[in-house]
């Protein structure tokens, strides 16, 4: 591989935005809720976001400076007036109204209705909720970390999470949140978002305990020209090896012909054990 190696200190900022924004992603979107000292409300979109902990439940976004000149955001300055904020999620089905909310609107200004959210009084908070979002979250501000001045600036926003209030239909009857209920929407680099539809979404079984390993797998899998780089992980990932007895049923139902595309297939079928018990010589 052929890699352009990048110096921060030597790439101009908008070059350098679009590298770390293009390569990390997609990234969930905190639309937060702000009231300054006079109640005013603000919100607004931001990408640079996520939940760092559950005990106790702390949520992290930055409103960074604006890369065009410099100056901090809204929300930033109101957060550090009255350290309050409701996070609300962001579906498809209200994308484009955030986009609006978006615009640099002067301070003082509702995005509420510049984006035509309905605002709904939260409950131990003075900041408003966002209605149309199946998931908001009323939070006190512990902490907000400054990590420097000028454009593109970040100053780091650490939230505790004092109430959640989620719109049951998107709750499965496992009393969880249904991942392909809510239709969450993901921001990617440059104008790019990603959708999160049930086409889009994939599982993978948390390994509760060590597995065989990469290392462990036989040198002709892991050079395997027809198996890819998820198949192989796959095999990797179980966490015991067959046993003599399997090995030899699984060899007596297929056969040594084309081994390794029998065995791709079986991964495919999610019959891994089984490709593994066929690989194994």
């Amino acid at each position: 591989m052929d890699f352009l190696s990048i110096n921060p200190q030597e790439t101009a900022l908008p070059q350098l935005h679009q590298y770390l924004l293009g390569s990390v992603g997609p990234r969930p979107i905190c639309f937060a809720s702000t009231v300054d000292m006079d109640g005013k409300p603000n919100l607004a979109p931001f990408s640079f976001f996520n939940v760092v902990s559950a005990n106790p439940p702390v949520l992290v976004f930055a409103p960074n400076n604006s890369g065009r000149d410099g100056t901090p955001k809204h929300t930033y300055l109101n957060a550090k007036q009255v350290p309050e904020v409701v996070v609300n999620v962001v579906t498809y089905g209200m994308v484009q109204q955030m986009n609006v909310a978006a615009a640099p609107w002067d301070r003082g200004i509702s995005e509420f209705e510049k984006a035509g959210f309905t605002p709904i009084s939260s409950e131990l908070i003075k900041p408003f909720r966002v209605k149309e979002s199946p998931v908001q979250m009323e939070c006190r501000v512990l902490e907000i970390k400054e990590f420097g001045t000028g454009g593109g600036a970040g100053n780091l926003v650490m939230a505790e999470v004092l109430k959640i209030h989620i719109n049951k239909d998107v709750i499965g009857a496992d009393g969880k949140i249904d991942q392909t209920r809510i239709d969450l929407v993901g921001r990617m680099g440059g104008s790019w978002y990603c959708r999160t539809t049930p086409d889009s979404l994939f599982q993978l079984s948390q390994p509760m305990q060590a597995t065989i390993g990469y290392d462990a797998l036989p040198e002709s899998v892991r050079n395997s020209r027809v198996l890819s780089a998820n198949d192989i992980g796959m095999l990797a990932s179980l966490p015991d090896w067959p046993d003599k007895e399997f090995q030899v049923q699984i060899q007596e139902k297929f056969g040594s012909e084309n081994a390794e595309e029998t065995a791709k297939k079986l991964i495919a079928e999610g019959s891994t054990a089984e490709a593994l018990a066929l690989l194994i010589r």
